[in-house]
């Protein structure tokens, strides 16, 4: 579904990504572990166009999207739910759900997926009319995966959904994304609570220092030494 092929990136002169290659297929939740400053969100970025590439190519169902415009990758399915969320904080739940329906492919099915986002998300539900700025953490995260769902995206990308959550929320987000790909959404995933990312996931790569170091599956990672001590601390 998606490939990522020796990936250049970074910013103004200073580079962060160097040589990157990974791949994600259908149907799965691929997880990318690292450490801070380590170009987690960088490669989400480049993926999904908000930075451009600066060598290598990224492919999406077979469609070279290196120099797509951003709101091209939307077209083709590919939902990002940045880190902090970002929601319109002075508008109501309901019209930030409904904003990411703006793509074509998702505007003529907008109200059968609010209401499936409303069944995915309960308390979301119970919320569409509030300020979005005066909800919880966990509230927000909710409206804000609700949001990338209202594209109608095949895959979904994740930056650090978890970031500033009680544990008891983090489980019950956790739980929804597997629901997410259940219903046939693939999950891309940056996550700094590694247990709980690898519980999750099928496969993972970590990043380190700008390059992808190893890649493998959640049982392959499990018991990898380096991955146990450096982010298990065991």
């Amino acid at each position: 579904m998606l490939r990522v092929e020796g990936l250049v990136a970074g910013y103004g002169e200073v580079g962060v990504l160097w040589d990157c290659t990974l791949h994600v297929e259908r149907g799965e939740i691929v997880t990318l572990l690292g450490a801070n400053g380590a170009g987690k969100t960088t490669l989400m970025r480049a993926i999904s166009r908000i930075v451009d590439a600066r060598g290598g190519r990224i492919f999406f169902e077979d469609e070279d999207i290196t120099t797509a415009p951003p709101a091209r990758v939307v077209e083709a399915g590919i939902a990002h739910v940045p880190e902090a969320r970002r929601l319109w904080p002075d508008m109501t739940v309901e019209d930030n759900l409904l904003l990411g329906a703006y793509a074509k492919r998702a505007r003529p099915a907008m109200r059968r997926t609010l209401a499936e986002v409303y069944a995915l998300f309960p308390r979301v539900k119970e919320r569409r009319a509030q300020i979005a700025g005066t909800l919880s953490g966990g509230e927000q995260q909710m409206v804000a995966i609700g949001r990338g769902l209202m594209s109608l995206p095949t895959l979904l990308i994740l930056d650090e959904p978890s970031l500033g959550l009680a544990p008891i929320v983090v489980a019950e987000l956790f739980e929804t994304l597997r629901n997410v790909q259940a219903r046939g959404t693939t999950v891309l995933l940056v996550e700094q609570n590694v247990a709980s990312a690898l519980e999750l996931a099928t496969r993972g790569y970590v990043l380190e220092t700008g390059r992808i170091v190893t890649g493998g599956t959640r049982e392959e990672l499990l018991a990898s030494d380096a991955v146990r001590k450096a982010y298990l601390g065991y």
